[in-house]
């Protein structure tokens, strides 16, 4: 089943989900466990995307309409967290005191949390249709 969620092109997607599940956990983990008090609004909001990127993952690697939806729900959060904790960065840097996954654009993660998003909604969108197609076929 080459258009399916899980193979191909989509476990790569899943696996750069996971890894940055597993960065972007770490990385608040230990911000609020050492330093909390120094930016807690960039800290949690790392926490808030740690759980965004859990959630995602296990949603793109499950199968059914239920995580379908909660795979759309979840990465469109990303995208709107990525664009406004990317923008409020730029504008309103005061309010962060230290670097969120999502300051500038994921900037320290290469940019891969503004990118990410529009693909992984666009994979989900292309292969829910094929997924249509196939079933109208038979």
């Amino acid at each position: 089943m080459p258009s399916s969620r899980r193979s191909g092109f989509g476990r790569v997607l899943i696996a750069v989900y996971a890894i940055l599940a597993l960065a972007a956990t770490g990385r608040s983990a230990y911000q609020i466990l050492s330093r909390f008090d120094e930016a807690p609004l960039a800290y949690a909001l790392s926490a808030v995307a740690a759980i965004v990127y859990v959630v995602a993952t296990v949603a793109l690697a499950m199968r059914g309409a239920i995580w379908t939806r909660v795979a759309i729900a979840t990465i469109g959060f990303e995208l709107l967290g990525v664009l406004v904790v990317g923008t409020l960065s730029l504008t309103h840097p005061e309010l962060f005191g230290h670097a969120s996954v999502w300051s500038w654009y994921g900037m320290g993660y290469l940019f891969i949390p503004a990118v990410l998003p529009i693909v992984g909604l666009w994979w989900i969108r292309r292969t829910e249709r094929a997924s249509v197609e196939r079933s109208v076929v038979a």
